[in-house]
C-alpha cells in the first residue's frame, strides 16, 4: 500500500500495510512459519508453550504520532492515497466504507478521515495481531502454504480445538463456507489448524483459475503467494468498538448490498442468514463484528463475505440464550421466531429464509454424527450435548410446524 499515514493514537494497529498488504520482520503481521508440520510435528512444541502469552508489538513497529486535522483533531487518523498506487490495476481500498475508491478523482490527492466519527480507519484496526481470548499462532505446512493454529487455553473444561473443529464441520454441511481444517495433538495437547482464506497461490501476475476460490489455490511449481484483501464487519458497518454492541445482522446484510460485489450480494445476505440461525442452533454468542469479515475477491473485481472461521460451541444450562448480534425485532434472544422476524434485511421471500432454516437444522439435529465423524469421543459429546438446541426449544409451535413441512 502507498500512501501518506498520520495517526494520533499509537496502537498495536497503527500500520499501513495492514494485515493483507505485506507485513515487515517483526511487525504486527509477523508471524511464526515453520516448514513441514504435517510431516514432523515437533516443531509445534515450543509453539504451544509460547502461545499462552499475548503477543506484544514494539514499539517501533507503531507509526509515529503526527498532526491530524479536523475533526477530530486529537483522536482521528488521516489518509491520502499516493498518486502512483492509484494507477496501479491491483489498487484496492483498504477501507470500502471510508477509503473507497469507487471515484478515483474524489480521493486523488486528498487526506481522507474516516467516516461516523470513528477515531480510526477500519484497516488500522483490522491490522492487529490475531486476537481473541485463545492462544494462536500463523504456520506453514510442507508445501508452504499458511494455517492458523490454535491452542488449548489454561482452564480449559473440554477439548475446545476439537470441539471447534467439529462444529465447523458441522457448519460446513450445513451449506456454509468454511476453510479446510486439520486437528493434531502436539506434546500432548490438542491444537485445530485451519487454513488461512487471506493467501492465494498463482503463476507470477495470475490468478487462480476460474471457478475455483482464491483461498481453496494451492502452492505449486511455478506459483507464488498472494494476499487477498481482508474487512472486518466492524469495518463494513463503519463504527466503533462501543457502538458495535448495538449492531446487529441486520446492518451486516446492509453493509453487503452495500459494498459486496454485486453478483455475489444475493448469496451473500443468504449465507450471513444461514449464518445466524447457525450461530443460535450452537449457542455461539462469539459473533460480534470482528468474527465476520469479508475479502476482496480479484477474479470479481469486488467484496465478498469471508469463510466462517471462529466459532467456539458454549456448553449451558439456560433456556433462553443470547447472541452477541442483535437477532430481530427481539433484539439479541436467541430463537428461530426473532431471526425470522427481520427475514427481509436477507432474502426476499418468507419461504425461502424458512428454507435456510430447515436447511441448517436438517444438519444440526444430527450434530452427534458429524462429531464422532470428525473424531470426538463419548466424553466430548456428552460435555456439548446442552450445546446444540432443540427445535422446539428456539421456535414457536407454529414455526416449529412451518420448518417441518418446508420444501
Amino acid at each position: 500500500m502507498s500512501g501518506r499515514w498520520t495517526s494520533r493514537r499509537r496502537c498495536a494497529g497503527c500500520v499501513s500495510e495492514f494485515k493483507v498488504f505485506g507485513a515487515r520482520p517483526g511487525s504486527v503481521e509477523a508471524v511464526s512459519e515453520f516448514d513441514g508440520f504435517f510431516a514432523e510435528q515437533a516443531w509445534l512444541q515450543p509453539q504451544v508453550k509460547a502461545s499462552q502469552r499475548r503477543l506484544n508489538v514494539r514499539s517501533s513497529d507503531r507509526r509515529p504520532a503526527v498532526e491530524a486535522s479536523p475533526p477530530n483533531r486529537d483522536l482521528t487518523s488521516q489518509f491520502a492515497y499516493g498518486l502512483g498506487y492509484l494507477k496501479r490495476p491491483e489498487a484496492v481500498e483498504v477501507d470500502p466504507v471510508s477509503l473507497s475508491l469507487a471515484d478515483l478523482e474524489a480521493v486523488r490527492g486528498q487526506p481522507l478521515f474516516p467516516i461516523n466519527g470513528v477515531a480510526e480507519f477500519g484497516g488500522v484496526r483490522d491490522a492487529a495481531p490475531a486476537g481473541g481470548a485463545r492462544p494462536k499462532t500463523t504456520v506453514r505446512d510442507e508445501h508452504g502454504a499458511l494455517w492458523l493454529a490454535k491452542f488449548s487455553a489454561k482452564g480449559d473444561a473440554f477439548d475446545v480445538a476439537r470441539a471447534e473443529a467439529c462444529t465447523l464441520e458441522l457448519a460446513r454441511r450445513c451449506g456454509l463456507t468454511v476453510p479446510e481444517l486439520r486437528y493434531l495433538r502436539v506434546g500432548g495437547k490438542p491444537v485445530m489448524l485451519i487454513r488461512r482464506f487471506d493467501r492465494y497461490w498463482a503463476p507470477v501476475g495470475e490468478l487462480p483459475a476460474a471457478g475455483l476460490a482464491l483461498h481453496e489455490s494451492r502452492p505449486g511449481t511455478g506459483r507464488v503467494e498472494g494476499r487477498i484483501p481482508f474487512a472486518s464487519g466492524l469495518t463494513l458497518v463503519a463504527c466503533s468498538e462501543f457502538e458495535s454492541r448495538t449492531k446487529g445482522y441486520a446492518d451486516l446484510s446492509a453493509a453487503i448490498r452495500k459494498h459486496v460485489h454485486p453478483p455475489s450480494i444475493k448469496a451473500a445476505c443468504q449465507e450471513l442468514f444461514a449464518r445466524m440461525v447457525f450461530n443460535i442452533f450452537a449457542s455461539n454468542d462469539d459473533d460480534h463484528l470482528r468474527n465476520h469479515g469479508f475479502v476482496f475477491d480479484h477474479s470479481q473485481g469486488g467484496w465478498a463475505l469471508s469463510p466462517l472461521d471462529d466459532v467456539v460451541p458454549r456448553p449451558g444450562f439456560a433456556y433462553e440464550r443470547m447472541l452477541h448480534l442483535q437477532v430481530g425485532d427481539e433484539g439479541k434472544l436467541a430463537t428461530l421466531d426473532n431471526a425470522l422476524s427481520r427475514f427481509a434485511a436477507f432474502t426476499a421471500a418468507r419461504a425461502d429464509a424458512v428454507e435456510l432454516v430447515r436447511r441448517v437444522w436438517s444438519e444440526v439435529r444430527q450434530w452427534k454424527t458429524t462429531f464422532e465423524a470428525f473424531g470426538a469421543d463419548a466424553k466430548l459429546l456428552a460435555q456439548m450435548a446442552s450445546v446444540f438446541r432443540e427445535l422446539e426449544d428456539i421456535a414457536s409451535p407454529e414455526l416449529v410446524a412451518e420448518i417441518r413441512n418446508a420444501r
